[in-house]
């Protein structure tokens, strides 16, 4: 085994680790399942790269985001390092000289998806691969219980059969203590596991919420006032296009992202960002992951996030290089209305899934009792007319049916062509021979694709016409005939939405999901509401300690920098009115838990500034509590 140390100093250049790295590292290397809760920024990756490399065999990363597996490989062969991933896209022939590579190589790390974990393939290579750790990145999408649940994640555990002495390290920026523990439950942690979480303090950021009746002057206000670097998130892709424009008319370099645009128009915008040709990146909240940029100064939310764990991981892209910077949060009341509706919404009742489910089965025309693993191309707004269903119920209901593991939909998708023959090489020669006019497409496909006999091979229609010197039209057309004689399987290129059913279609009378579940996660996502509306209308706490607390953090200093810690500086309260205001809290809250709202509202012969200040004084002295659903408690 070779000193840790010396490895993050021949690789990284690092003399020392960041806070709490090292105790991650040691726990992993003594064999144990380690959570690990680290800040975006927080240096994640070095947690299961180092080990990894310190000791024999390799390390196999799950991961659910393509661009990241992509660009942490890149990164590790820039150092020397041998690195593989399997992603989407990828040809048979490819995914299996990788899992062989894997297996038979000298490669340290295997980048994989959940989803591949199933497959036959993966599974057959498994028992040859010398793996000495899984390391469970976004692992909160393990948990349904938080705000990105995947239920693919759910199925990681079955590794651990066939890795029975193999620690699991899991990895997250953001999980609530239900969270935390829904994780270790699900990926089967031992009784001495570990948990780390380094503090959720930002010293550096400035927290502020602006509730504004012009976004666009204040936007423009922060970045001419905040020189450097900034993210502007926007919650559409016409937004980020719009903002962008905006920004440029008044003499702001600015460009927008979203992941709408090719991967060569979006590698180019996010790389002239980084390196700052580009001073403002207007985006969704498809940029970002795995981006190393220090020097950003402004993160600014011109819409507000779902959560607080998406909004906490966000802003924290500001000032990753220690230096003043502000994450900044732009809102009108209209959209914090808007929120309270969101529940409805986002979890229609059981007879609207259920309406949504058997109108998507007519559409595809799918017979009842069949379907199980068949794909098809979808296009949501086509069926939400056709069948007269609002959009947002069609879009809600069918991440509900993906959630309980009955289809998948994958709107953004791409499958290139493939074709794989189906007969001998005797029945293909008498072909042949009755079917002159095909025989040089066919002749054409062997000496160009090797092992098109034995597994699908990814083609191009384009080379192919290209070496054959005929139309991409009538190559296409060929391959289709040949098909249909029962000769080749052809599967066109698709760069649609696709909808694959993982169970056959069910009888009207017997359509089920877990109901109980399904309330629990509508619940835990009226708790975020909350979380976040409370976040934006608490004009007293600091913001720091607001995050933090959710977080279940509760060693966080004020921070003296955010707008709520600036304002109170201002709030002058005498012994009169503390005591008044702290003989209406406790009669109002002695009886039965009050929520903030309603204390403030009632409250009115007060200032509001004034009446934070006394809740946040005793709740500093344990005289009062705020639980989780944001109500006040007298213990």
């Amino acid at each position: 085994m070779h000193s840790i140390h010396q490895i993050l100093k021949q690789y990284w250049g690092y003399d020392n680790f960041r806070p709490l790295q090292e105790d991650i590292i040691n726990s992993v290397l003594a064999g144990k399942d380690t959570l690990a809760l680290l800040p975006t920024g927080g240096g994640k990756s070095i947690c299961f790269q180092v080990p990894a490399l310190a000791k024999e065999g390799i390390c196999l990363v799950i991961s659910p985001l393509i661009a990241l597996m992509k660009d942490q490989v890149e990164s590790l062969k820039s150092k020397g390092i041998l690195a593989l991933s399997i992603y989407s896209g990828m040809s048979f022939l490819d995914v299996k000289k990788t899992l062989q590579n894997a297996a038979y190589g000298n490669y340290k790390f295997l980048y994989v998806s959940p989803e591949r974990l199933e497959t036959n393939l993966f599974l057959d290579y498994l028992p040859s691969m010398n793996f000495n750790l899984v390391a469970v990145d976004e692992a909160h999408c393990i948990s349904q219980w938080g705000y990105d649940f995947r239920p693919p994640y759910i199925r990681i555990a079955s590794l651990r059969e066939h890795l029975p002495n193999v620690p699991v390290l899991a990895l997250t920026a953001s999980a609530t203590l239900a969270v935390q523990t829904d994780i270790c439950e699900k990926l089967l942690f031992g009784k001495e596991h570990c948990r780390f979480r380094q503090s959720f303090e930002r010293a550096n950021l400035s927290y502020s919420a602006f509730n504004v009746a012009s976004k666009q002057n204040k936007l423009l206000e922060i970045l001419n006032n905040v020189k450097g670097s900034a993210i502007v998130y926007c919650k559409t892709r016409k937004h980020t296009k719009d903002i962008a424009d905006l920004l440029k008319l008044n003499k702001i370099n600015a460009a927008y992202y979203h992941a709408g645009l090719s991967n060569d128009e979006r590698n180019k915008r996010q790389e002239n960002w980084i390196d700052n040709t580009t001073r403002v990146i207007a985006c969704t909240n498809a940029f970002g992951m795995g981006i190393d940029k220090p020097d950003v100064r402004a993160v600014v939310h011109y819409g507000v996030p779902d959560c607080l764990e998406n909004y906490y991981q966000e802003a924290g892209r500001a000032g990753r290089d220690g230096k003043r910077s502000y994450a900044v949060l732009l809102y009108n009341d209209r959209e914090v209305a808007d929120m309270q509706l969101q529940s409805d919404i986002r979890y229609p009742g059981k007879d609207e899934i259920k309406r949504v489910y058997l109108a998507i089965m007519n559409y595809l025309q799918v017979p009842a009792g069949s379907g199980e693993g068949r794909s098809f191309d979808f296009d949501l707004g086509a069926f939400t007319v056709a069948f007269k269903i609002n959009i947002l119920t069609a879009t809600y209901a069918i991440k509900t049916l993906e959630q309980e593991a009955i289809l998948q939909f994958n709107e953004v998708f791409f499958k290139p062509c493939s074709v794989v023959f189906t007969t001998s090489r005797e029945e293909l020669e008498e072909f042949q021979k009755q079917f002159p006019q095909f025989e040089n497409l066919l002749k054409g496909l062997l000496r160009s694709y090797e092992g098109v006999f034995d597994y699908p091979a990814i083609i191009r229609e384009s080379d192919l016409a290209k070496f054959l010197q005929r139309k991409t039209d009538d190559i296409k057309l060929q391959l289709q005939a040949i098909a249909q004689y029962g000769i080749i399987e052809y599967s066109p290129q698709k760069d649609r939405p696709q909808l694959t059913l993982l169970l056959s279609r069910m009888y009207a009378d017997s359509f089920v999901i877990n109901l109980q579940n399904y309330m629990e996660r509508k619940h835990n996502f009226e708790t975020r509401i909350r979380a976040i509306t409370g976040y934006l209308e608490n004009t007293i706490s600091c913001r720091s300690q607001v995050i933090a607390a959710y977080f279940n953090d509760s060693g966080v200093k004020a921070c003296g920098i955010c707008d709520n810690c600036i304002n109170k500086k201002s709030v002058q309260l005498n012994k009169v009115e503390f005591e008044q205001i702290t003989k209406y809290i406790f009669e109002l809250a002695s009886l039965n838990p009050i929520s903030i709202k309603k204390l403030l509202d009632e409250g009115k012969k007060f200032k509001k500034e004034k009446l934070w200040k006394v809740i946040d004084y005793l709740q500093g002295e344990k005289k009062l509590t705020i639980n989780k659903d944001g109500n006040i408690m007298i213990p």
